[in-house]
Formats: C-alpha cells, sequence, structure tokens
C-alpha cells in the first residue's frame, strides 16, 4: 500500500483519475469531505476513488474525522471547464 493521502489530480481534458497516489485507474466513487476547521458546514471537497483505493481513502479521511459520504461517481456534479 502506498503512503496515506491522496496527491491532488486534475481533471485533464475531462479524464476522470483516481486520487490515490500513483493511481491512474478510472474512478467509480466520490469520496466527499470537508475539514472543519477551515471549511462551512455544508462545503464538500471530493476526492475520486477507483474500486481499489475506495475504502483506503474513505479510511484515511474518516479517522481525521474529515469524511462525510462516499457516492457513485456518477452521481457527482460536474464542473464546466
Amino acid at each position: 500500500m502506498t503512503t496515506p493521502g491522496p496527491m491532488p489530480t486534475p481533471d485533464v481534458v475531462g479524464e476522470l483519475v483516481c486520487s490515490a497516489r500513483g493511481c491512474r485507474a478510472t474512478p467509480a466513487w466520490g469520496v466527499l469531505w470537508n475539514n472543519p476547521k477551515l471549511h462551512t458546514p455544508e462545503r464538500r471537497k471530493v476526492w475520486l476513488a477507483c474500486d481499489d483505493h475506495r475504502e483506503h481513502l474513505a479510511e484515511y479521511l474518516r479517522v481525521r474525522d474529515f469524511l462525510r459520504d462516499v457516492v457513485p461517481v456518477d452521481e457527482l456534479e460536474r464542473a464546466e471547464p
């Protein structure tokens, strides 16, 4: 297993990739989180996760009390470029 925490992964030319460090797989999940010391309660940041990294990324956030939800990537709203 790689070191905890994802590297920021840009959405390059519309291609979504898993946020886990070094992973280039297509994500199936949106891991929604916020840091209550920095973000308002309704704010949600998103890490993308493939099936292999879903639990790892969620657990990384869960132990910090940042995890808010995990949803299928198809349910995420995509920002226009």
